[in-house]
């Protein structure tokens, strides 16, 4: 690549000197336009970018001015179609009498490129990221750059090391120069180069170190020293993988935490089979759904054929408080799966109170019900949420992604333990459940509105089923059916942790997520995974079958 490298090392021009050699490069003849665009990496001005893409994309073109000037310009849309915009100064492109210039993109021919050239523009793009004021943009084109192994890159490699701010990028600098240094003839600079990827555990170069490790004819020394790097790093991935692990396995215990506290108080506390608790859960959805429309042009339903259009308030999808909607849906989630475990309880359970078989049946006809209200109001198919942007996107720690939306389950679910359990706990409303829990006849002899306490419990855990639905819509869609997914796994957390204990029911959440992502990735095999988990409940069930804790109450039957 015949480049100056050693001109990056260079102060920054100004834009309107990047935009001027840009101009003076369209306007070259084909045998100096590949050398000119090489030259312009002294120039790391983001508007090069944009710049170099357009005319790769045929969008660049040349305005015959009358005086005889040529102009090179692009087309930028201004809302109203496009605005012709010279390339040396950004300004609109203006006749003689100061109008601007109308341009019909039909007729006008733009500026050719050809290979040679398109290399020079992607090169030069690369290296220009390099001065890119984002970190991560910065470490990207570095590694780029330094898996080349071209010794010429070491010069502008070295001076950017010399200016670099940031720890991150300049280890990733260190690494980029130890990877051009394995192709050095010199075993000492082969030597050194390994020792710093030793250090940095460098994931990238393993192949590299790899290779170096089983080549013989390298000397003895340096094949040792490629080899213990590469033992230093498969152990630094071997810890990766088992925190990552971990990391998935404990957000999946929490998806299933929050999906199963609800169904720990009305069937743990209250003893009630609710099979309808999935689709309470889905309620929660649909309402973070509305509210997400709410914030946005609003939304057109057909409830039993009924046209129904619902307002928006027009919040433009990337503005703050459009992307806030989320805060607003967990509140209207919690009340209005609340609201219908009320109704649930006022209509069907109080009735068959004691009586497990009968509402195990009638709880799944409810749901049944439910599924097919669901299609009639927001037809079959799922319904789109979309995540606000504060939940996209993830980060690292040592090499170990962490995905935003994983870290705030595992932050929700902990939240929604903690206040449960002080709700429980502490507060006068707490007593009454756990009186009512314990000895619902003693309780109700000195005075306890129990027919009132059952109502108030079941709601309390049907809006943390409407919560952990809300949660649910920002990592998958929201669909009629879609409870049926999650009741059995809720179930099943809650009957291994112990009926009724809600420190059972954490445990259990978390040991059984950690447990299926351990299988799933040991076996590389999510069926198989998932097939050993439940048959280790099984057998866990037959040797406890209380669960973890069992719950104790002051009946005889206890």
């Amino acid at each position: 690549m015949a480049m100056t490298f050693a001109s990056l090392v260079q102060a920054d021009e100004s834009e309107s000197s990047a935009r001027q050699s840009a101009a003076r490069a369209i306007l070259a003849s084909e045998s100096e336009q590949a050398m000119i665009v090489q030259d312009m990496a002294a120039n790391p001005s983001p508007i090069l970018g944009p710049i170099f893409e357009a005319w790769q994309r045929s969008q660049v073109y040349i305005y015959e001015a009358p005086d005889g000037a040529r102009i090179p310009f692009m087309l930028m849309p201004d809302g109203s179609g496009s605005k012709a915009v010279r390339i040396d100064n950004g300004e609109p492109l203006v006749g003689p009498n100061g109008a601007p210039v109308v341009v019909d993109e039909a007729t006008m021919k733009p500026v050719e490129t050809f290979a040679k050239l398109r290399r020079a523009m992607r090169s030069t793009m690369d290296l220009l990221a390099l001065a890119d004021p984002a970190p991560a943009t910065r470490q990207s084109a570095i590694l780029k750059l330094g898996m080349k192994q071209s010794p010429e890159a070491l010069p502008i490699l070295n001076a950017r090391l010399a200016r670099e701010q940031d720890k991150a990028v300049k280890n990733g600098i260190l690494d980029a120069i130890a990877i051009i240094n394995l192709a050095s003839p010199d075993p000492k600079m082969q030597i050194d180069a390994l020792n710093q990827l030793k250090k940095s555990n460098s994931v990238p170069s393993r192949e590299l170190v790899a290779k170096m490790a089983a080549d013989e004819k390298l000397s003895p020394k340096v094949r040792a020293a490629a080899a213990s790097t590469l033992k230093a790093i498969d152990n630094h991935l071997f810890w990766v993988d088992f925190f990552g692990t971990m990391f998935r396995g404990v957000s999946l215990g929490s998806v299933l935490l929050v999906v199963a506290l609800g169904l720990a108080i009305t069937f743990g506390l209250m003893g009630v089979i609710n099979m309808a608790h999935g689709e309470i859960m889905v309620v929660g959805g649909y309402a973070t759904y509305l509210v997400q429309c709410i914030f946005g042009t609003g939304v057109a339903l057909a409830p039993f054929g009924i046209s129904v259009n619902i307002p928006g308030f027009g919040f433009d999808s990337n503005s703050g408080i459009y992307q806030s909607y989320f805060l607003f849906a967990l509140p209207v989630a919690f009340f209005s799966a609340a609201a219908v475990g009320v109704l649930l309880e006022r209509g069907v359970i109080q009735f068959l109170y004691r009586r497990p078989l009968e509402s195990l049946l009638a709880t799944w006809g409810v749901s049944l019900v439910m599924q097919q209200l669901f299609r009639l109001i927001f037809g079959p198919a799922n319904a789109p949420v979309y995540s606000p942007a504060w939940l996209l996107g993830s980060f690292s720690v040592g090499d170990v992604i962490m995905n935003y939306n994983r870290v705030f389950v595992i932050i929700f679910a902990v939240a929604i333990v903690v206040g449960t359990s002080l709700l429980l706990a502490k507060t006068p409303v707490g007593l009454l459940i756990r009186a009512v829990m314990q000895d619902r006849t003693t309780a109700a002899c000195m005075g306890v509105r129990t027919r009132k306490v059952n109502t108030l419990t079941f709601a309390f855990g049907s809006g943390l089923a409407g919560l952990a639905g809300a949660f649910l819509s920002q990592i998958g869609n929201i669909g009629p059916s879609t409870g049926q997914t999650y009741i059995v796994d809720s179930f099943m957390v809650v009957v291994v942790g112990g009926v009724g204990n809600l420190i059972g029911t954490v445990i259990s959440a978390l040991g059984i997520g950690t447990l299926d992502q351990i299988l799933q990735t040991g076996l590389r095999n999510p069926v198989i995974g998932k097939v050993l988990v439940l048959v280790g409940i099984i057998l866990f069930l037959q040797w406890k079958p209380s669960g973890l804790f069992a719950t104790k109450g002051r009946g005889l039957e206890n």
